[in-house]
């Protein structure tokens, strides 16, 4: 295989405020390359959503896909969303994608894709909302 093609993948970063996932793909999607998480690579649960565990997590996933021939990424940032998480992601999205870019991946779309609602359950809290 010649070194000037370009070969894509996909980087699913779930970013959440307790944790950051990094779970990198085919074109497809439907076949796994790399998975690393914050608390893969820290030892207190505090850490695990930090920047520099996102940091860390995504080199040793970026590393695993690099040795699978992946050049290219498409990254799909997710936070937690549905009808009662919050809709914004984690510290660790931004530093993750910096990384990966850092490493020699080519990054091409970078979309959002958490998950809203279309008015399915409920959101809790009752009739008054969440008193305080």
């Amino acid at each position: 295989m010649s070194k000037d093609v370009t070969r894509w993948g996909v980087c699913h970063i779930y970013a959440s405020y307790n944790n950051t996932i990094i779970h990198i793909t085919d074109i497809t999607g439907s076949e796994t390359i790399a998975l690393a998480s914050g608390g893969q690579v820290v030892k207190q649960h505090r850490l695990e959503s930090s920047p520099t565990a996102a940091m860390t997590a995504a080199k040793k996933a970026g590393e695993i896909a690099k040795e699978a021939g992946i050049t290219a990424l498409h990254v799909k940032v997710r936070a937690p969303g549905g009808h009662n998480g919050p809709s914004n992601p984690g510290p660790g999205s931004q530093p993750a994608v910096r990384s990966l870019s850092r490493m020699g991946f080519k990054i091409g779309l970078i979309e959002d894709v958490t998950p809203h609602p279309h008015d399915g359950c409920r959101k809790k809290g009752g009739r008054r909302g969440r008193r305080v």
